[in-house]
């Protein structure tokens, strides 16, 4: 629900020959081409188009197909790929995905540290097999097996009470501390927190749940499901051109998201090499919330009601004030009767670093639907992710004041909330947490 712009725009994809971190993160390594990804490639070099230039074949060739059966290559959708061994873990510097599951698990009562370790090394395996388009190490439904690897990412994050589970209570960061409640909370015990959390996001639908399935059975007797949510984004190539996404309200939503290219980019979002501990080098603390938007009040509001809300147009983002959707909001300029263009309390207003004390974090969410209430309003809005380097410095202050007074706080409700510790990418050979769970 904070204003943002995804590093990215929606809609905007790695290719080869691209440079910087988000090509770094969709590269694939050397010496792992597989056959699937053979056909992706020649795919991505050599599209077939049906009519009305729509991919006539979209996928790679069945186990059961015999060698001499003719191929129809991936699409470029199903060939992206993000790297496992990154220096970041995937998830967080890629665009928003159009399919994700935000999921957490409890360690099962006996399971220690011996537990997590194996946990975490079945985990990592099977992420890199997927992520890399191959079968689950475990045999399945293999639901995606006739998609590339679509640009599924998986990202693994360490709750606080994993800490005590395991032994490692002196590890436990301090920014790992439980977050304040706030007057806007409406949590439900059952949806927040956990000892693990995993993120999975992907272009394809089934891919991202077979990645779901896949680790929630490695999960085997060391850990049990806590609460699953699934979201969604726009599909890449969806709109006619790159543009800023939308949320459920139908707001431009992601204007202000620090981007890569910021010099103080990385001091936000990540833990330096020599921060403290030494484990979450690298890593970064994201905080999570299931945000319902109350879309039957909101949809009842004129449009301009709607615009002072926020405080941008609807129709393109642009702030109140003037300009385009980036130019720089005017606080200062008033309307004929005097007053603020852009309300005091509008949402646009309130969430500006420059009116948090420099206060950002990346926002990389999910919208949400998940059915209607027993009196017809939908039960949709979004699922909230953001990454900071330290959440008492990013969301909590921004938080704090929208508590204070965001117009935007009448039409929403905060209904599941965790913080998770979520260590750098793994190097090649280890899996992800050994530096806590061995060092």
């Amino acid at each position: 629900m904070h204003d943002r712009t995804p590093d990215l725009l929606p809609g905007q994809r790695v290719r080869p020959g691209d440079t910087g971190p988000e090509a770094d993160a969709a590269a694939t390594p050397s010496g792992t081409v597989s056959r699937r990804r053979l056909l992706g490639t020649a795919g991505a070099t050599g599209l077939v188009l049906g009519a009305g230039g729509v991919a006539a074949g979209y996928t790679a060739g069945r186990a059961t197909a015999p060698e001499s059966t003719p191929v129809t290559p991936l699409t470029a959708l199903g060939t992206n790929r993000a790297k496992f061994h990154v220096k970041h873990q995937p998830g967080i510097l890629q665009p928003a995905q159009a399919h994700g599951h935000l999921a957490a698990f409890d360690l099962a009562p006996g399971a220690g540290r011996r537990e997590a370790v194996a946990l975490l090394r079945r985990w990592s395996t099977a992420a890199e097999r997927l992520m890399a388009g191959e079968p689950a190490p475990h045999e399945d439904t293999a639901v995606s097996r006739d998609a590339g690897p679509s640009g599924l990412t998986v990202t693994f994050g360490f709750g606080h009470g994993f800490f005590s589970r395991t032994g490692l209570e002196k590890q436990r960061p301090i920014a790992l501390d439980p977050l304040p409640e706030f007057s806007s909370d409406r949590l439900e015990k059952d949806r927040s927190d956990g000892d693990l959390w995993v993120q999975i996001g992907a272009d394809d639908g089934p891919v991202a749940f077979h990645a779901l399935r896949a680790l929630q059975k490695e999960a085997g007797a060391a850990a049990r499901l806590r609460w699953h949510m699934s979201g969604f984004n726009r599909s890449p190539g969806a709109a006619a051109r790159p543009v800023t996404a939308r949320n459920l309200m139908g707001q431009v939503d992601g204007t202000n998201n620090p981007k890569p290219s910021d010099p103080d980019f990385d001091q936000r979002v990540f833990v330096p090499a020599d921060g403290e501990p030494a484990w979450m080098a690298h890593g970064s603390y994201a905080v999570v919330r299931r945000i319902r938007m109350l879309l039957d009040d909101w949809e009842g509001l004129t449009l301009g009601d709607q615009e002072a809300v926020i405080g941008r147009r609807k129709s393109d983002g642009a702030p109140l004030s003037g300009g385009s959707e980036t130019t720089e909001m005017d606080l200062e300029k008033l309307n004929a009767s005097g007053k603020p263009v852009v309300p005091m309390n509008a949402h646009a207003r309130i969430t500006r670093p420059d009116q948090n004390g420099g206060a950002a974090m990346l926002r990389r969410s999910f919208s949400y639907h998940d059915g209607f209430t027993d009196d017809g309003a939908p039960d949709a809005g979004l699922l909230f992710v953001s990454w900071q380097a330290d959440p008492l410095r990013g969301f909590v202050p921004v938080q704090r004041k929208l508590d204070r007074g965001d117009a935007l706080s009448a039409f929403i409700r905060h209904e599941a909330s965790g913080l998770f510790a979520v260590p750098g990418g793994a190097a090649r050979g280890e899996y992800v947490g050994q530096a806590l769970l061995e060092g």
